[in-house]
């Protein structure tokens, strides 16, 4: 999977002290997305006193932290209805059935039923099907995600590639797609709602269209959609695999400046012996060829890349192989991931690292990574650059670079930022015209 965030981190809903429904998230953008269906959904059955977990499975440590959060909420809400879905709770159901904190399990298809959070709701404890008989996506499209700048339309979900690490296909079953007229009819509607920026997301979405008649791609859905909705000033991709990048979407990135010149690459690693050993479809070779064909037809693209530290049977030579792909690609922002055998993954029956090595790798992966944000960041000063607004003082830049600014600015619009430094972590900068850019 492209998670698009650290496995690890934890979205929560900023007002959620005091409401009777809770829905605390792990993971990826996508399980974000997926929570706001849970809102709803929950609301619309007249679901009350409860708190809703939607888990991650990428790493032992995002189950882990799902768990630990369950009894942290059993304590503070001894009265509250407990429910556990998501991908950890897909794979793994009878783990938290078996936890008496907890009061349903349901999957991942069932957590945005209708009717899964009522009165009327199947018996039952448990309620998880099996992920790879579900054949259907974006039925339950919303209007974007509450209380943020940006929307998130899902367009794909599920994964047909066999990674040896990933444990993600048997938590969200194979690829999916939803209709090509379907995802232009939400963006059009989420434009018409004041969004400035829609960001298209799913687990693998340049798989999108392959499961569809005439099997379109994703380049010609991202021309669909650019051309259907003029008004829309911003699109955005989340993660993409290295390995499908088709013509349409380079022609897109060429010739259209409201797709956003930035790409989240699902490279894992930078040799070509561990990228074998994942079951990747691309080589180091392939990945630096990609990023070389954006360069050329769009400059000012930035990328980012997950990595994976310490992969079984990683020597250290193949490890500076990783390590040099990021000045090799001139990589800006990194999502790092020591590595997590995944119990009924190839990977995890493979030899395995020591832990102390594998932390070790993360670290120094880690330090490149921060090197090259602020090489990234240090190119910006001096500039003028337009930002959409996600918070009072914050904003992202076309190419993702976060901006802290002083000035007044709205939450959602897009204003041109004087860059006047950087911080290590964001650029700085202040609101140079207080009125939108064009």
């Amino acid at each position: 999977m492209d998670p698009g965030q650290p496995a690890e981190a934890v979205f929560r809903d900023d007002n959620a002290a005091g409401r009777a429904v809770d829905i605390v998230t792990f993971g990826c953008r996508l399980n974000a997305y997926e929570s706001e269906v849970i809102r709803a959904r929950a609301a619309e059955d007249g679901l009350s006193n409860a708190i809703v977990f939607n888990t991650c499975a990428v790493t032992g440590e995002a189950v882990r932290q799902a768990r630990q959060a369950i009894r942290k909420a059993r304590r503070e809400r001894p009265d509250a209805k407990l429910i556990v879905t998501g991908c950890a709770a897909q794979i793994d159901p009878a783990a938290f059935a078996g936890m008496a904190e907890v009061d349903l399990v349901l999957g991942n298809a069932e957590k945005s039923q209708a009717g899964a959070y009522g009165d009327r709701a199947p018996e039952g404890r448990v309620r998880v099907n099996d992920i790879m008989s579900v054949r259907e996506t974006a039925g339950h499209l919303i209007d974007g995600l509450k209380d943020r700048a940006r929307a998130y339309v899902e367009v794909q979900n599920g994964c047909d590639h066999r990674c040896t690490f990933c444990i993600i296909p048997f938590g969200r079953g194979n690829s999916r797609s939803a209709a090509a007229g379907e995802v232009v009819e939400q963006v059009r509607k989420l434009t018409a709602q004041g969004y400035l920026e829609v960001v298209l997301t799913g687990v693998d979405i340049t798989s999108w269209g392959s499961d569809l008649p005439g099997q379109p791609t994703l380049g010609q859905l991202v021309a669909r959609i650019l051309k259907l909705v003029p008004e829309l000033p911003r699109l955005r991709l989340s993660s993409i695999d290295a390995a499908e990048i088709d013509p349409d979407l380079m022609r897109c990135l060429a010739e259209d400046r409201r797709l956003m010149p930035y790409l989240h690459l699902s490279l894992q690693a930078g040799d070509d012996m561990i990228l074998k050993r994942m079951k990747r479809r691309h080589s180091r070779a392939d990945a630096l060829k990609l990023i070389a064909d954006v360069r050329a037809v769009r400059p000012d693209t930035a990328f980012g890349a997950d990595f994976i530290a310490g992969f079984p049977t990683e020597t250290e030579e193949m490890f500076e192989n990783t390590l040099k792909l990021v000045e090799d690609g001139g990589l800006s922002f990194l999502h790092v991931f020591p590595f997590s055998p995944r119990p009924g993954t190839p990977a995890a029956r493979m030899p395995q690292l020591q832990r102390p090595v594998i932390k070790d790798r993360a670290a120094r992966l880690r330090a490149a990574g921060q090197r090259a944000l602020e090489r990234h960041l240090q190119r910006q000063v001096g500039r003028i650059i337009t930002g959409l607004v996600e918070r009072d003082g914050v904003a992202r830049a076309e190419d993702f670079t976060e901006i802290a600014y002083a000035g007044e600015a709205a939450v959602g619009s897009i204003v041109p930022l004087r860059i006047t430094g950087h911080d290590g972590a964001k650029a700085l900068g202040t609101v140079a015209v207080l009125e939108a850019a064009e």
